[in-house]
């Protein structure tokens, strides 16, 4: 029996980071993935606190990388941005934008995630900030109440609370790795296994489990529809 593979979307605010880091280790385990921001631009630090860099969603990071060296090389590197920068720039072109309903798209080509039949083809949201978990959760539901569907699609939206600087990237990167290995298995299990629980009725032990193991990454989640 041919089996649908579980297709994920890691979010932060600027889609630099967190989501980043997630998008890339996910990446390397075979799962299929893409990563977005839901900020209104791409805002990373600047060399004076009170300065950011901002760039708009779809500026390529090599462009994001030039911009940076011209700048302070040791304060860029001392704040992890440049090694950041670098990571972002091998897992794909350019930040993309949350594809908000009734909103212009800020996202890159169809050819560049040529699994995603669109920009919403995808059953598991992982987002790593709370406020960015609102903003996709209320983006879900201004589409089920604006452009209502007869065959409404579900999408898991878990968030994961990581702050957002470097090291805790990469931590918290280790800790989504789990939870999408847990949810495939599960998944995987529910198609094989018409008898036994479905997917969604496993999805409490699940986040259980990873919240025992994770303590320190506070977890919400929220069943939403397309």
């Amino acid at each position: 029996m041919s089996q649908e593979q579980l297709k994920f979307c890691t979010v932060c605010a600027s889609n630099n980071n967190r989501s980043m880091e997630a998008h890339k280790v996910l990446k390397e385990h075979g799962f299929i993935v893409r990563s977005y921001g839901t900020g209104s631009a791409v805002r990373l630090p600047g060399v004076n606190f009170n300065e950011p860099n901002v760039f708009p969603f779809g500026t390529p990071y090599t462009s994001i990388l030039e911009r940076l060296n011209q700048q302070d090389e040791k304060v860029h590197t001392r704040n992890g941005v440049l090694d950041m920068t670098h990571r972002n720039i091998k897992v794909k072109t350019a930040p993309e934008r949350w594809p908000y309903y009734n909103q212009p798209h800020q996202i890159l080509p169809a050819e560049e995630h040529p699994e995603f039949k669109d920009e919403l083809d995808f059953q598991v949201v992982i987002t790593c900030e709370e406020r960015c978990f609102d903003a996709v959760v209320d983006d879900f539901l201004n589409r089920s109440y604006f452009k209502p569907s007869p065959t409404s699609t579900a999408t898991h939206c878990f968030n994961v609370e990581i702050r957002d600087d470097h090291e805790s990237a990469r931590a918290g990167g280790g800790a989504i790795l789990d939870l999408a290995n847990w949810l495939k298995d599960a998944y995987t299990d529910s198609q094989n296994n018409l008898d036994s629980d479905p997917f969604e009725d496993r999805i409490p032990s699940i986040t259980a489990r990873w919240q025992e193991k994770y303590p320190n990454f506070p977890l919400l989640y929220s069943l939403c529809f397309h």
